[in-house]
C-alpha cells in the first residue's frame, strides 16, 4: 500500500512541476522554455513554446543542463562570502539562458528569445523570479 501512496504522491508532485512550467511559459512570448532540472542537471519537468523548433537536440540539452546545475552548484561555494545566487543570466547570440535556484534544490532553466530590449529583459526577470519563489519548493 505504501508504494502505491508513493506512486501516486509522485505523479502528483509531477504534474505540478508540469503546471509551473506551463504557467511560467505563459508568463511572456519571449519565454521559449521553461524546465526544472536537479542539481545534477536531469530534467525534470519541462514545456516548450508551441510552434518554435528546439535549438539543441536531446542529447545537446543534456549537455547543457548538466553544464548549468554544474555551474550554479560550484558557485554555492562562495555563498557565504557573496550571499546566495537569486539567478545567472547568460547571453548568447541566439538564445538568452535563465537559470533561478529552487529552495528544495535543483533549478528552473528558462530559455528567452534574444531579440527582447534590456528594460523589457529585466521587468522579465523579475517577474518570473517573483513568481518561482511565492511556489513552496
Amino acid at each position: 500500500m505504501e508504494k502505491k501512496e508513493n506512486n501516486l504522491l509522485a505523479r502528483e508532485e509531477s504534474i505540478k512541476n508540469k503546471e509551473r512550467c506551463h504557467d511560467l511559459l505563459l508568463v511572456s512570448q519571449k519565454v521559449r522554455y521553461v524546465g526544472m532540472i536537479n542539481n545534477f542537471g536531469r530534467t525534470i519537468a519541462g514545456q516548450l513554446r508551441a510552434g518554435l523548433v528546439p535549438l539543441l537536440n536531446v542529447e545537446h540539452a543534456i549537455n547543457e543542463h548538466f553544464i548549468e546545475a554544474t555551474r550554479n552548484q560550484l558557485r554555492k561555494a562562495f555563498d557565504p562570502v557573496l550571499g546566495n545566487t537569486l539567478y545567472t543570466l547568460t547571453v548568447n547570440q541566439k538564445v538568452i539562458t535563465l537559470t533561478i535556484p529552487i529552495r528544495l534544490g535543483g533549478y528552473y532553466y528558462v530559455t528567452l528569445d534574444n531579440d527582447i530590449a534590456s528594460q523589457e529583459l529585466i521587468k522579465l526577470v523579475d517577474l518570473l523570479t517573483e513568481k518561482i519563489n511565492s511556489y513552496s519548493n
